[in-house]
């Protein structure tokens, strides 16, 4: 089923209803406008995709607008690393747009709802003016400072403006309603002063307007026809539209603000402060860490945007939050690489086995498939010789009937190679096994044709020629949480719940092929898990990052 025969989401039924009622194709058009101060992170993949889903559903444009309003917390770093997100996941914006562009404009709208008696500055504190609120319960009691002259306000605002006043001097709020149901719509703050230097406007600007008001104005100057937001914003629609009104030329397409569930992630924390903290206290190794549930570190743990795009589309666009097992995102991404990854052999925890009856010197190169799943991925070669890599859990020394993998007097079959049978083992002086020794059927080599070659022994094992082993560093990542909502818990900070194994580190065997891999190339490691070439790879040592595991290890945990 194509995107545009699925069964149409809420936000598309909208989109049909204008669409019947009046609104024309070439008036549709949308936008992403996220905060530059992070990452972006898995929840705002799935607003990235279902804003430039719409647009490619209505073959619409969609803006990429950089909500940069306050240059005490943004960064041009987090604008680069957005961009560079956005065009990794496949998506194209139509134009790159700021909320700094409109600020000469906002500005003088503000200058006009001044005049209009719809604003005034106000000089008290911020505590002042948030205990004058009121409660939901109860209403706010107007600013001393409401009904200053029309005179005075413009001409403190043009202080406020030029930096001829300090910081929490004065702030400019919108005049509404201060007995109002709605908190946001009792005298709204619209500007503050910030003496702070902006990553594009640097030092041109003294005053920032505050998020509902840039917010919905930078829609109508772009003409954007529905403003999606999640639903923390819905309480916000009311003053939307009451800025919409105070500037709103009937000429003109008045953008439309609609709401959606945020996805929650489990085992993980998607606030940016959240996130912010764990970079900061060096919990993690900056903000695309391979744990990190940013879309840059989900690249750099082997995710494709192909994986996180399906998973965006499974979970759908709803009406209510919920928290979505991380075990969800983890099946598209082995759904996905099952398909594309060349599959490849490596050791982990290596324990050697001598063929005593293979010849010394001896060596030969045989023929393994890069990936069932796709024929036209061809074969490869691997090395083969008397000495070889097995994992150390493949091995033990006395067995029960359901152990298949190897032991002593019983076969198994090495991947792609010979049939094999344990005889002895070699101990150092603290017991541990350090050979094991086999013989090997000669007969039995896979593909060979040979009757021997078509026995069959329960067992199949990986394994990594000795001579010709490939050194490899193996980041073995794992949930960063062992909660499934580590914020959850009012009385406890999130980082009493870090997973202490979210990261292991072993020195591990792969075979020769892994040489030419490149960063980002991604593999299956046969009977492990898929695993990709980590940036740390220089000459001489290649990094891998585990993505994960060929099956969900906590399912078994009865997470």
């Amino acid at each position: 089923m194509t995107k545009e025969e699925a069964p149409l989401n809420f936000i598309e039924h909208i989109i049909e209803d204008d669409l019947s009622s009046g609104y024309t194709q070439d008036q549709l058009r949308f936008r992403f406008p996220p905060e530059p101060n992070g990452y972006l992170h898995i929840g705002h993949a799935s607003s990235i995709c279902l804003n430039f889903g719409l647009g490619e559903r209505y073959k619409a444009p969609v803006n990429l607008r950089f909500d940069d309003t306050n240059p005490a917390k943004e960064e041009q770093e987090f604008v680069d690393a957005i961009k560079r997100d956005i065009e990794w996941l496949g998506f194209e914006w139509a134009e790159e747009r700021y909320a700094s562009d409109y600020f000469q404009q906002l500005y003088d709208w503000a200058v006009k709802l001044i005049k209009n008696d719809k604003a005034f500055v106000d000089s008290q504190t911020s505590a002042q003016i948030a205990e004058q609120k009121g409660t939901p319960n109860n209403p706010g009691t107007e600013s001393p400072f409401r009904n200053r002259p029309v005179s005075e306000s413009l001409s403190l605002f043009e202080q406020m403006k030029n930096g001829e006043v300090g910081e929490g001097a004065h702030v400019l709020r919108a005049k509404i309603d201060m007995a109002s149901g709605n908190m946001l719509m009792r005298d709204p703050v619209m500007y503050r002063v910030l003496h702070k230097n902006h990553h594009r406007t640097k030092d041109q600007w003294k005053i920032y307007p505050m998020y509902d008001w840039a917010h919905g104005e930078s829609d109508y100057i772009e003409q954007v026809s529905h403003s999606l937001c999640t639903l923390e914003f819905l309480p916000h629609r009311e003053l939307y539209n009451w800025f919409l009104e105070q500037i709103y030329d009937t000429n003109k397409l008045r953008p439309k603000q609609r709401e959606f569930a945020r996805r929650n992630l489990s085992h993980t924390v998607v606030s940016k402060r959240k996130l912010a903290k764990l970079v900061a206290e060096k919990v993690v190794d900056g903000w695309d860490d391979p744990r990190m549930p940013t879309i840059s570190g989900l690249r750099r743990r082997g995710y494709t945007p192909e994986s996180i795009r399906n998973f965006a589309d499974s979970i759908g666009v709803g009406k209510r939050e919920n928290l979505i097992d991380v075990s969800h995102l983890e099946f598209n991404v082995r759904e996905d690489l099952n398909k594309r990854a060349p599959r490849v052999m490596a050791v982990l925890d290596p324990v050697k086995i001598v063929l005593t009856n293979y010849p010394e010197g001896k060596e030969e190169w045989l023929e393994a498939e890069n990936n069932q799943e796709d024929e036209s991925a061809g074969y490869r070669e691997v090395p083969f010789s008397r000495e070889l890599y097995i994992e150390r859990e493949d091995f033990k020394e006395e067995a029960n009937r359901k152990f298949f993998r190897l032991t002593l007097g019983k076969e198994v079959r090495l991947k792609n190679a010979y049939i094999i049978q344990g005889e002895s083992v070699v101990k150092d002086s603290e017991g541990n096994i350090t050979e094991i020794h086999c013989t090997y059927d000669p007969d039995s080599r896979s593909g060979s044709g040979t009757e021997a070659s078509q026995r069959k022994v329960k067992g199949t094992l990986h394994w990594v020629s000795v001579p010709h082993a490939l050194p490899v560093e193996v980041r073995l990542y794992d949930r960063l949480f062992t909660e499934a909502a580590p914020d959850s818990d009012k009385e406890r900070d999130f980082l009493e719940f870090l997973n202490p194994d979210s990261l292991q580190v072993v020195q591990a065997f792969a075979e020769p092929s892994l040489r030419n891999l490149k960063v980002e190339d991604k593999v299956q490691f046969q009977r492990l898990g898929y695993f990709v070439v980590d940036r740390d790879t220089s000459e001489g040592k290649i990094v891998f990052n585990r993505t994960v595991p060929l099956r969900d290890s906590w399912a078994k945990l009865g997470e």
